[in-house]
C-alpha cells in the first residue's frame, strides 16, 4: 500500500506537532511555512503552499483564521478531484462556508476541522470534530494513524460552530479567573483565591451547569447587585472589571434592565 502523502501548511506549534506524529505513524509529510526556520525533522520542505499541496492525498491548513482564505486561494489551482483539503483553523462557520465554496470547483473535498483541546502534548491525537463533504474521508485517512475524529455533519461550519460555542464558556471562564486573580494579587490574597477556584473546579460534576443556569435565573437581581459591588472593589484596587461588569449586564438583561 502506498504511503499516505500529507501536506501540512503552517508549521507553528500545532502544525509541527501534527506533522511530527504523522511522520512517526509512517506518512510522507511535505510542509510549508513562510518562516524558513520552522521545520520538522524528516519533513519534506516545500517552497510554497501550492507546491506542498500538489499531489498530496490530504492537505492540512494549520495557520490562522485571518490567512485561511489566502491559503485556500493559493492552493486551489493545484488541487484535483479525490484530494481532501482540511481547514484546522479556529474560524467562524461563515468563513468555513466560504473556503468550501472557493475549493468546490477543484473537485477536492473540503473538511471543516475543529481541534477541541490544545495540540501540544497530544499532537495528532488531539480530539477533533469534522464536518463537510470530506469529513468521512478525513477520518478514514487519519484515524488509523492515531487521530481522534468525530464527524458531526456534512456541512462546512458545523464543527466550527460547536467549538466556538464551547469557547464562549471556556475562554470566558479563563478571563473571569484572570480578572479575579489579578485583583486578589493586589490585595495579597492570590494564593487563597487560587486555591478556592481550584477546589471549586475539582468538586464540580455534571450537575454544575444546571445549578449555574437555574441559580442565575432565580437569583438574578441579588447576583447583579453582588457583581456591581465586585466591580466597585476591582476599580478600587486598579483592575478594570471587564468580565465582572459584563456579568452584571447579563444578569440585568435577565431582569429586563440594563446596567446603568
Amino acid at each position: 500500500m502506498a504511503r499516505l502523502r500529507v501536506a501540512v501548511l503552517g508549521l507553528g506549534e500545532a502544525g509541527s506537532a501534527i506533522a511530527q506524529d504523522l511522520l512517526r505513524a509512517g506518512a510522507e509529510v511535505v510542509g510549508f511555512d513562510p518562516v524558513p526556520e520552522k521545520t520538522v525533522t524528516g519533513l519534506l520542505r516545500a517552497q510554497s503552499e501550492a507546491e506542498a499541496a500538489e499531489g498530496a492525498s490530504l492537505v492540512l491548513s494549520v495557520n490562522w483564521a485571518r490567512v485561511a482564505r489566502e491559503v485556500a486561494e493559493k492552493v486551489a489551482p493545484v488541487l484535483r478531484p479525490g484530494q481532501v483539503y482540511a481547514d484546522l483553523n479556529t474560524a467562524s462557520p461563515s468563513l468555513k462556508h466560504l473556503l468550501a465554496e472557493i475549493l468546490a470547483p477543484t473537485g477536492a473535498r473540503f473538511v471543516d476541522v475543529a481541534l477541541m483541546s490544545p495540540v501540544p502534548g497530544r499532537g495528532l491525537a488531539t480530539p477533533s470534530l469534522a464536518s463537510g463533504p470530506g469529513a468521512w474521508a478525513y477520518k478514514g485517512c487519519l484515524e488509523p494513524l492515531g487521530a481522534a475524529v468525530e464527524v458531526v455533519g456534512e456541512r462546512p461550519g458545523e464543527a466550527a460552530l460547536r467549538k466556538l460555542l464551547r469557547s464562549v464558556f471556556f475562554k470566558g471562564m479563563a478571563a473571569a479567573v484572570l480578572e479575579a486573580l489579578e485583583a486578589a494579587k493586589r490585595l495579597g490574597l492570590e494564593a487563597e483565591v487560587w486555591d478556592n477556584i481550584a477546589k471549586t473546579l475539582k468538586e464540580a460534576d455534571e450537575t454544575l451547569v444546571g445549578r449555574l443556569v437555574e441559580g442565575s435565573l432565580r437569583h438574578a437581581e441579588r447576583r447583579r447587585e453582588e457583581m456591581l459591588a465586585a466591580a466597585e472593589l476591582l476599580r478600587e484596587v486598579g483592575v478594570e472589571p471587564l468580565v465582572t461588569e459584563a456579568t452584571a449586564r447579563q444578569l440585568g438583561r435577565l431582569l429586563g434592565r440594563e446596567l446603568a
